[in-house]
């Protein structure tokens, strides 16, 4: 039986929706990055260096809280898991959009550039689908 998947997503689309303004009410973070770290290696960092400092300290302060307040520590973990998902998105696009630009100059992108540009996305569902 085949699987429906939802329309086609970018990561582009995917951070640009992230950045959007907020509408209704909602709380959307922002943490501007303008210029998200590259993937050097696709057994690299997912995430740079500062934001994982960021995220670790975030954490410990989420979970010291919970006893005090446990509905507010599991809102901020849910905060905290969107701006991870938002930058891994943002570091995909850019890496995407440097390859796209090459392509609109009219520039050859060569194999060994996708190739590790497919090494990278494949190295992110290992490590996604193995955690």
């Amino acid at each position: 039986m085949p699987t429906n998947y939802p329309q086609t997503l970018t990561t582009a689309e995917l951070a640009s929706a992230a950045n959007r303004e907020p509408t209704n009410g909602e709380d959307i973070r922002q943490r501007e990055t303008p210029n998200p770290p590259r993937m050097d290696s696709a057994n690299g960092p997912l995430l740079p260096e500062n934001f994982t400092q960021e995220c670790r300290s975030r954490w410990d302060t989420i979970q010291a809280g919970f006893v005090d307040e446990p509905r507010t520590a599991v809102q901020r973990a849910d905060e905290m898991v969107a701006d991870g998902i938002k930058k891994l998105a943002e570091t995909f696009a850019a890496e995407r959009n440097k390859l796209e630009q090459q392509w609109d100059r009219g520039d050859n992108v060569n194999t060994e550039d996708l190739r590790l540009a497919l090494q990278k996305y494949r190295s992110f569902f290992n490590r996604l689908l193995n955690v």
